[in-house]
């Protein structure tokens, strides 16, 4: 993320921070939305334009997918075909799919940028395929707008606070 954190709240309408009840209440609600496979209405949570990146394990929170490995560094469209592809028989790393259980936990409002606000929160995601369960666990960082009645999505980073995906290998989930 380029843009410097602010602790401004005089930003317009859709950059101006909610209660933190207000983010928790989205975070628990996007991720039971993962939980129960219904991703083209996860996907609809986010705004036109906006991106979904997980860094290599252990990457540090200034990782740009510019220049650095990422496992997943998707662009609005790229992350549209990611959710179609998911759905179909034919993503065999996840057909039948996964059942998953992710905790949302330590939600912090940390300011504004250009883009939104911005939030940080820990995660643990559980995910149980072929008798194997596999946690995956580390912090979110998201750039949020207030579309007015909801909330928006501008971009999305989950960073994995492993040091390896080992014994996972992979990630084949949105996490």
């Amino acid at each position: 993320m380029s843009s410097a954190i602010s602790k401004q709240t005089d930003a317009d309408a859709t950059r101006r921070p909610l209660s933190r009840q207000a983010y928790e209440d989205f975070l628990y609600q996007e991720a039971a939305l993962l939980d129960e496979w219904r991703l083209d209405e996860w996907f609809a949570l986010f705004e036109a334009g906006a991106t979904y990146e997980v860094p290599t394990a252990g990457a540090s929170d200034e990782a740009d997918s510019h220049d650095s490995l990422f496992y997943i560094a998707d662009d609005y469209a790229r992350l549209g075909y990611r959710v179609e592809r998911l759905k179909k028989t034919g993503a065999h790393s996840e057909f039948p799919r996964s059942i998953c259980t992710r905790l949302i936990s330590n939600v912090r409002v940390l300011g504004t940028t250009e883009q939104g606000v911005v939030l940080n929160c820990k995660f643990v995601t559980y995910r149980s395929k072929d008798n194997v369960t596999h946690t995956f666990f580390g912090h979110h960082r998201y750039v949020l707008a207030n579309d007015g009645d909801a909330i928006r999505i501008i971009s999305k980073r989950s960073h994995l606070d492993m040091s390896s995906l080992r014994p996972q290998g992979r990630v084949s989930i949105i996490l």
